[in-house]
């Protein structure tokens, strides 16, 4: 049976620290290029806006008001609209938590 050829602790290492950075750059690569498009911002309808003003102002005045600890409750649709804005909310407000 033939001996292995010896090789010493550096060249170990040499090889671990060459496999790890070569690991590291292709997955970065890989992160990099399977990265999803930014979608683009859609405009929030001036209607909208308005409502999410609204709210905004009824937040911040039951908060100075120290109301904090209270539930606002708003409607989904508002009579007249076409939009009931839903998805702006949740942009706006945070719904994804």
């Amino acid at each position: 049976m033939r001996k292995p050829i010896p090789m010493n602790r550096r060249t170990w290492v040499a090889v671990w620290v060459v496999l790890c950075a070569a690991g590291l750059a292709v997955t970065a690569e890989l992160s990099a290029s399977s990265a999803p498009d930014p979608s683009p911002e859609k405009s929030v309808s001036a209607e909208c806006a308005q409502y999410i003003e609204d709210i905004e102002r009824q937040l911040a005045r039951a908060g100075q008001e120290g109301e904090e600890d209270g539930v606002l409750g708003f409607s989904r649709v508002r009579v007249g609209t076409e939009d009931d804005c839903g998805d702006e909310f949740r942009n706006h407000f945070g719904g994804d938590r």
